[in-house]
């Protein structure tokens, strides 16, 4: 059975960098083709794709979030992880890891190919 986790503090302050990990089980990361994806939903809004790491390690981010965005992985863990820099309150949301089957899918828009998602970490940016 796959299972995501996300972890990292819920409570950010504005111009810090926001780190999450997100822990999966039932599967290596590292296996052929998945791909791993940070996506959000702020408060009221719809979900918003971060970015993706594949399986090989190469990462894709959103235009709109690439200069503050770094995604990677530490696959002795299973982990993957986003840094997200200069954070706003704009920046508040319900923060999800989720896997798609392969790189292609996990870019397109939507997210109906996601299969696997964890269940999601608030993370509020206040001072």
């Amino acid at each position: 059975q796959v299972q995501l986790q996300e972890s990292g503090p819920g409570l950010v302050k504005p111009s810090q960098t926001l780190s999450l990990t997100c822990t999966v089980s039932g599967i290596s990361i590292t296996t052929q083709y998945y791909a791993w994806a940070w996506i959000r939903r702020p408060p009221g809004k719809e979900l918003e794709w971060i970015g993706v790491i594949a399986f090989d390690g190469s990462t894709y981010y959103s235009p709109s979030l690439k200069s503050r965005t770094s995604i990677s992985r530490n696959a002795f863990k299973n982990q993957f992880s986003l840094q997200l820099s200069s954070v706003t309150p704009e920046d508040t949301a319900v923060y999800y890891c989720a896997r798609a089957p392969d790189l292609a899918r996990a870019i397109m828009v939507g997210f109906n190919e996601y299969d696997y998602w964890g269940q999601g970490t608030q993370v509020t940016v206040s001072s």
